[in-house]
């Protein structure tokens, strides 16, 4: 018996996104590997993170599940691939729908870098959509990142 071919992404999307941030490496990097800070912001505006949990060790888990603002609940899970405290962040991030069928697989690396008492975030992704309706999400994807970072800005201004 041959082994069936692998699934062919239906679209592919890859962003890059630098922001600088008026707050130590060491602070911005645990608002990505601390799972009740990650819940703050994570995600586009509107949107709460009803189970955010991490484990923030090679090979950990990811698991967040995205609550939009008219209820709908997004899953999503992942493994950290790679983890240098307060320089580098390097995780899958794999949405799936209610059965836990993969509807989007990603690769996501973050680097924090000193510049001048702030830091320099640059977060790289890339999706794969499996499925027709996970097309339309990849659309979104620069949108989502680009609101998720503005909260996490919002959240370090407030000091957390």
């Amino acid at each position: 018996m041959t082994a069936a071919a692998p699934t062919r992404p239906l679209a592919e999307r890859e962003i890059t996104i630098t922001r600088v941030f008026d707050a130590p490496r060491a602070l911005v990097f645990k608002a990505w590997t601390d799972a009740k800070q990650l819940a703050q912001w994570w995600g586009p505006k509107g949107f709460t993170n009803p189970v955010c949990e991490i484990d923030a060790r090679v090979g950990g888990a990811l698991r967040i599940h995205m609550r939009g603002p008219d209820g709908s609940i997004y899953p999503m899970k992942g493994e950290i691939r790679e983890i240098i405290a307060a320089e580098r962040l390097v995780f899958s991030n794999i949405a799936v729908d209610t059965d836990g069928n993969h509807i989007i697989e990603g690769l996501t690396t973050v680097t924090f870098a000193e510049a001048g008492g702030k830091t320099k975030l640059t977060l790289h992704t890339r999706g794969s959509a499996l499925t027709e309706k996970a097309v339309g999400y990849l659309q979104g994807m620069e949108m989502g990142w680009t609101q998720s970072i503005e909260r996490l800005e919002a959240l370090l201004t407030r000091g957390i």
